[in-house]
C-alpha cells in the first residue's frame, strides 16, 4: 500500500511515532537519552526545528518545522529511527518477524508513523497543547509540569504556559489520534 504524505517545503508538521508492540522503551532514562542523541546527530546533518515534543513510555509526539524549501521529513525520521536502533542497548532489539528480517529491519519502532501538516497558527497551538497535555491524558502525571520528557518546561520558561497548566481534565478540540 502506498501512503500519501503531505510534503510542504518549510512546513510545520505534527508527528506520532509508536514503539513496536507498544513496548515501554522510554521508561528507561538511558533510552530517552539515546533518543535525544539520535535527534541531535540527525539535526546536525539535516537541520529542522523541534517546536514541541513529549516522549511517553511507548510513543512520542512532536512538531517540527523544516527549513525553507525543504520538505523531506521522511528521510529524517528514517535516519533518527535507524540511529536510535543502532545505538540503543542491544537487549531492546527483539527478533523481527519474517517480513522485517527480509528487509533487515529491527523491531523497535512500528513501521509507519502518523503525520499531520499544520494548517495555521490555531492548528499549531492545538497540537502543542495536545503534546504537552499527553502525560496527563495517559495518567502518567497529574500536571504537564510533572512529566520530565517534554518541551513543556521550555514553554513555561518562555512565559507561554503557567507552570500549573495542564492539571485536571482537558479537552483539546480537533485532536483525535494516538
Amino acid at each position: 500500500m502506498k501512503y500519501r504524505r503531505a510534503f510542504i517545503p518549510g512546513g510545520s508538521f505534527f508527528f506520532t511515532l509508536v514503539t513496536e508492540n507498544r513496548r515501554a522503551l522510554f521508561t528507561d532514562k538511558n533510552n530517552v537519552d539515546t533518543l535525544r542523541c539520535a535527534f541531535k546527530a540527525i539535526r546536525a546533518r539535516r537541520p529542522f526545528h523541534v517546536d514541541a515534543i513529549v516522549v511517553m513510555p511507548d510513543h512520542l509526539h512532536c512538531i517540527w518545522t523544516l527549513p525553507p524549501g525543504d520538505q523531506d521529513f521522511a528521510t529524517r525520521w528514517r535516519l533518527i529511527k535507524t540511529w536510535f536502533t543502532k545505538h540503543c542497548d542491544a537487549s531492546l532489539r527483539v527478533r523481527p518477524n519474517q517480513a522485517r528480517q527480509n528487509k533487515r529491519e529491527q523491531a523497535i519502532w512500528q513501521h509507519r508513523y502518523w503525520e499531520h501538516a499544520l494548517r495555521d497558527e490555531a492548528d499549531f497551538e492545538r497540537h502543542v497543547d495536545y503534546i504537552h497535555y499527553n502525560p496527563v491524558k495517559h495518567r502518567y502525571s497529574s500536571t504537564s509540569g510533572e512529566w520530565p520528557y517534554s518541551s513543556f518546561h521550555r514553554y513555561v520558561a518562555a512565559g507561554i504556559y503557567p507552570s500549573d497548566w495542564g492539571g485536571g481534565i482537558m479537552e483539546i478540540e480537533g485532536i483525535g489520534h494516538e
